[in-house]
């Protein structure tokens, strides 16, 4: 990935949490720098934007208590711009897998970064989310499901843009985590792999909703209810991910793509972010306009549309 895509990228401070895959362990790719990922994504940013500041604070082995108690505090004092964040992974290899705790405990770390300007979702290799342990609902199912389902609801409800950095296998429950963003990028190792029926079971967190608002009835069918599954090339041409690209270029092409979300200001995107999401149960162009007109306006009231505005025309004048 070449800088001149980070080209004007408003980020100073990068910091990366997490475990394993934050720290970057992993087998050299060819034709690649032999160092982690993490570093190769700030020596980029660095050349699009010299004076970028670097701190990987990712351990292998971590689960998401250890990265909340052990790191987010040490990596707020740190006041990062631009945050990556890998963690959750451990916690289902564990013996005791808790998935209401682990779920509070991201929705703790995603609510301590929430000052940043865009979020950019990941998973542990091989997989990014390889489903949800169904053997610890508890005494009520209902209430153990809606447990394991706050997790990626988080992110659903999360107000910045969110994109998902599709590294490895998606599957059953753990491909609602991926639905859940607002876009979806994929690696040539994604797969896409609803599995619900296989397994028996009946789909859940709002799968079939959200599956079909993005690809549409028949491509929800033919994942859902006939067991296609989908790689990134696959899943790219059916419209369920916006872009597949090479394994290795994977986060940076993600983290350039949040880029420019974070180089407008945060309450507009916020905002804009919301419009996106209202406008979906609008039929009528005229309600349309009205409902955007509210923000539109706010907008225009806003410090940063004068000096944007003042830049823009005294380029102009210099043409």
């Amino acid at each position: 990935m070449r800088a001149t895509s980070l080209a004007g990228a408003p980020w100073r401070r990068l910091l990366v949490i997490g475990d394993s895959i934050a720290e970057g362990i992993g087998d050299p790719v060819p034709g690649f720098p032999d160092r982690p990922w993490a570093d190769q994504l700030a020596v980029v940013i660095d050349e699009a934007a010299p004076g970028l500041v670097y701190r990987n604070l990712g351990y292998r082995g971590l689960t998401s208590d250890q990265v909340l108690v052990r790191q987010v505090p040490a990596g707020m004092v740190f006041h990062p711009d631009l945050a990556v964040v890998s963690a959750g992974g451990n916690d289902i290899l564990a013996p005791r897998f808790d998935a209401d705790l682990t779920a509070r405990r991201i929705d703790a770390i995603v609510g301590s970064l929430a000052s940043v300007g865009a979020l950019v979702v990941t998973g542990e290799p091989p997989a990014f989310c390889a489903g949800a342990d169904l053997s610890q609902l508890g005494a009520s199912r209902e209430d153990g499901l809606r447990r394991i389902y706050a997790g990626f609801l988080a992110v659903a409800d999360c107000p910045l843009p969110t994109i998902a950095a599709v590294n490895g296998a998606a599957v059953g429950a753990g491909m609602n985590l991926a639905l859940a963003c607002d876009v979806r990028l994929a690696g040539h190792r994604a797969r896409f792999d609803t599995r619900f029926l296989d397994l028996g079971i009946h789909p859940g967190g709002g799968h079939t909703w959200m599956l079909r608002r993005i690809v549409g009835p028949q491509a929800a069918a033919a994942m859902v209810l006939f067991g296609e599954r989908l790689d990134g090339e696959a899943a790219e041409r059916v419209g369920l991910v916006w872009q597949c690209v090479p394994d290795e270029e994977l986060l940076t092409t993600a983290v350039a793509m949040a880029s420019r979300a974070a180089a407008a200001p945060r309450e507009l995107v916020c905002r804009t972010a919301a419009t996106l999401a209202d406008v979906a149960s609008i039929e009528r162009h005229d309600d349309a306009v009205t409902r955007e007109l509210r923000d539109q306006v706010w907008s225009m009231d806003q410090p940063e549309f004068a000096a944007r505005l003042a830049e823009l025309r005294s380029r102009i004048s210099q043409s």
